[in-house]
């Protein structure tokens, strides 16, 4: 049988499947507009060259009804009027949370996350960071095929 998502490498839902649902549980437990965390988990991807997550996430994203424009201008989001206030807030949290080790996430970054984010949606945006960050590890480490994913097919993961 061929994998849903397969890996040149290895097929880590395969040969872990508790690890796997495990983090699958983490992503499926935060709660954040989806919209926003398609853009955190598309910028993160981008960052990391994720190019399995990148597929995943443009197509989720599109899907959901966002701009074309928007998704291409992404990766210059600084320079565009594109996106507001709490989008450039998440998005810059994003890149210090994904590049950790230049300079950590300084208090600038903080306070402009907290002034867009209620505590508790700052939390949720915490973790959607991070779990996409653990996923492009995962997936760019397992060299995880692009191409193959099909909006919607995470939701219908088991």
């Amino acid at each position: 049988m061929t994998p849903k998502f397969p890996a040149a490498r290895i097929q880590l839902d395969e040969v872990a499947p508790k690890p796997v649902a495990a983090i699958l549980r983490v992503e499926r437990s935060i709660e954040l507009d989806p919209a926003l965390h398609d853009l955190v988990s598309l910028r993160a991807s981008q960052l990391n060259g994720c190019a399995f997550c990148i597929d995943m996430h443009w197509k989720d994203a599109r899907a959901r009804g966002e701009s074309e424009e928007r998704l291409y201008m992404l990766s210059a989001w600084r320079e565009s009027d594109l996106y507001d206030a709490r989008e450039q807030a998440a998005l810059e949290l994003c890149e210090a949370m994904t590049f950790i080790a230049d300079g950590h996430v300084r208090d600038s970054v903080w306070a402009r996350v907290r002034s867009e984010f209620t505590e508790q949606e700052t939390a949720q945006l915490v973790y959607a960071i991070a779990a996409i960050n653990t996923w492009n590890r995962l997936q760019i480490t397992s060299r995880a095929e692009p191409g193959h994913y099909q909006a919607g097919d995470l939701a219908a993961v088991a």
